[in-house]
């Protein structure tokens, strides 16, 4: 290996000169979160790159929060609208917290996982980050909306 390589500012990770003084002992470089990082820059690129990305995920909160709004009251956000995540979509059924249980339960049964709140803050905590489809965003939005009219 050629060890006359270094340019200045190259992190130390990633100089291979300090690598062969330290006969490759100073440490590994981190390969396989190099390779995930390559995929999954690689499917945001095929996406059409950030902008595109930005766009879907401000399209999928919107769905939730516009059922939330929508909801008169049964479903609130405590979040306030220009602080609101377009990744974690927080929201309480305020008029009996029995309902919250059942909520999970049945969306459970429905094949719709992991919406349980945060422990200290409770509720239900819909995460929709970018591997989350439309579809998937659409039949949560479509059960809130057939839930809220069981238990008005």
């Amino acid at each position: 290996m050629r060890t006359d390589t270094s340019r200045p500012g190259t992190p130390t990770m990633l100089d291979y000169k300090t690598h062969a003084e330290n006969d490759s002992m100073y440490n590994t470089p981190p390969c396989w979160a190099m390779y995930i990082c390559g995929l999954v820059f690689a499917k945001l690129l095929k996406e059409g790159g950030l902008p595109a990305v930005q766009a879907n995920n401000e399209a999928k909160a919107k769905v939730l929060y516009d059922v939330i709004e929508a909801s008169n009251g049964f479903y609130n956000n405590p979040v306030d609208p220009s602080c609101r995540s377009l990744m974690n979509v927080p929201f309480t059924i305020p008029k009996d917290a029995e309902l919250e249980k059942a909520f999970i339960k049945e969306a459970a049964a429905a094949g719709m996982v992991q919406l349980k709140g945060h422990r200290s803050v409770g509720g239900m905590r819909a995460s929709i980050y970018n591997a989350m489809p439309m579809d998937g965003i659409n039949a949560l939005a479509a059960f809130m909306k057939e839930f809220a009219a069981k238990h008005a």
